[in-house]
């Protein structure tokens, strides 16, 4: 890829709007805005020009010019704000192409952005996410992200790992100093606090993820038990069929929806139970899937039927972590056993139990206070961390128990290499400047 061209590309979404705008980033982007309005204009003011291909007017509108590096790339950027329609656009950024200009590859304005300088790749990843946000609380997730949240809680880790790698190593490349690192009881507690904040943001990013991706909640149970009444309860509409007649619902019925903010693909599968249609048994092999794959299974029970035999025909089933068990038809069976804290009554019938069900999903994903101030994050951050997290438990095994100081200073070092691929901001190539700015050593 070549960032020192210019690129082009239409920024607004495909359909006719009111305004659509083409953008352009690179050294030829001026030039090019001349060519096209015999204007050169001012940065940060907005101007009004006719477009034109040569003496010919294509359409007329706003140019706006954001010099750099005080632009989102970094480059010089020319924004033309023409009417919205898909030809008329296309048609400008034909003429901005004939004029010098490449087409964008996807991402590009965001890759140049981050390889100037502009932004990390937290956020790089942050303004994708916030696109494709589905729910509000994803998108103010995806905005705390773009605004650096999640880039500074990883640069403080990063600025307390470096510390440890600059002590250590200063202890083990100067000796005559005499800094015995391993008997340092200060430097073992700033190991032990590094790795609790390690292990806090990685549950911090992994309920950001929820918030990213959303989660899979499955419906299981035996036929004619109510999953697809609790399925058009979660829906609020009449999305599956529901009738008295066992074995309704054949096929896996996907829907998405959000519960207080977290985006949710909730699923009804067929009833599990032993037939020979052939279809039924196919529908029942997905609803095995759906066990495996889901963050969340609901498994429903006919508290009116033989409530133990229901619960004994999925014992031997490869449930989720997180299970609740719904007693449903309570609007006509009296259910009074004691309730452990994954189990509650319902009426999906009438709704009488929905909102705590509600809550208690919630809860088994992590709680409202959290939602409302996480950021986003990906599965790559998620794995990042993890190594991270595990590159720290070594250290500190050959800290403490082993004295091995060589070892601390590797285990960290690959600590440091992990965490840095999150942001991409810090090289371990600066690690001397930091031990020489850090330490007086050789004084």
């Amino acid at each position: 890829m070549n960032n020192s061209d210019t690129i082009a590309a239409i920024a607004t979404a495909p359909g006719v709007g009111g305004v659509g705008i083409i953008r352009i980033s690179g050294d030829s982007a001026l030039s090019i805005c001349k060519a096209l309005t015999n204007k050169t204009p001012k940065p940060k003011l907005a101007t009004y020009s006719q477009f034109k291909d040569k003496q010919q007017i294509i359409d007329q509108g706003i140019i706006l010019y954001f010099q750099n590096p005080h632009s989102f790339t970094g480059e010089d950027v020319i924004e033309f704000q023409a009417h919205g329609g898909p030809v008329i656009l296309n048609m400008l950024l034909q003429v901005v192409l004939n004029n010098g200009a490449r087409m964008a590859l996807a991402g590009e304005f965001s890759q140049r952005a981050f390889l100037n300088n502009k932004i990390d790749l937290v956020q790089a990843e942050a303004i994708a996410d916030l696109i494709s946000s589905s729910t509000q609380q994803a998108a103010m997730a995806a905005q705390r992200s773009l605004q650096g949240e999640f880039s500074n809680k990883v640069a403080k880790l990063l600025k307390q790992l470096i510390e440890l790698r600059v002590w250590i190593e200063a202890a083990i490349d100067f000796p005559e100093e005499e800094i015995d690192f391993l008997a340092d009881k200060q430097q073992q507690q700033k190991m032990q606090q590094l790795h609790q904040s390690i292990k806090k943001l990685l549950s911090q990013a992994q309920q950001g993820e929820l918030l990213n991706k959303g989660v899979m909640i499955g419906i299981v149970g035996q036929p004619n038990v109510g999953k697809s009444s609790l399925l058009n309860l979660f829906t609020r509409n009449e999305t599956a069929i529901v009738s008295d007649i066992a074995g309704t619902t054949r096929d896996i019925i996907k829907e998405n929806i959000n519960i207080h903010g977290v985006p949710v693909t909730v699923i009804d599968t067929a009833g599990i139970h032993i037939t020979e249609d052939k279809i039924e048994k196919e529908g029942i092999k997905r609803a095995k899937v759906i066990l495996e794959q889901a963050d969340i299974i609901l498994q429903v029970i006919d508290s009116d039927q033989d409530i133990q035999q229901q619960k004994q025909a999925f014992s031997s089933l490869p449930f989720a972590k997180r299970k609740l068990l719904i007693y449903n038809k309570s609007d006509i069976s009296a259910f009074s056993d004691k309730l452990k804290s994954n189990e509650l009554i319902l009426s999906a019938k009438t709704g009488a139990g929905f909102e705590l069900l509600e809550n208690k999903i919630i809860n088994m994903i992590s709680n409202e206070e959290s939602i409302e101030t996480s950021f986003s994050a990906r599965n790559r951050h998620i794995s990042e961390l993890q190594k991270t997290l595990k590159n720290i438990n070594l250290a500190e095994h050959n800290f403490l128990n082993n004295q091995a100081g060589e070892l601390v200073a590797e285990d960290l070092r690959q600590a440091q290499l992990n965490l840095n691929k999150i942001t991409g901001e810090f090289s371990s190539d600066d690690l001397l400047g930091e031990i020489f700015s850090s330490f007086c050593i050789g004084k």
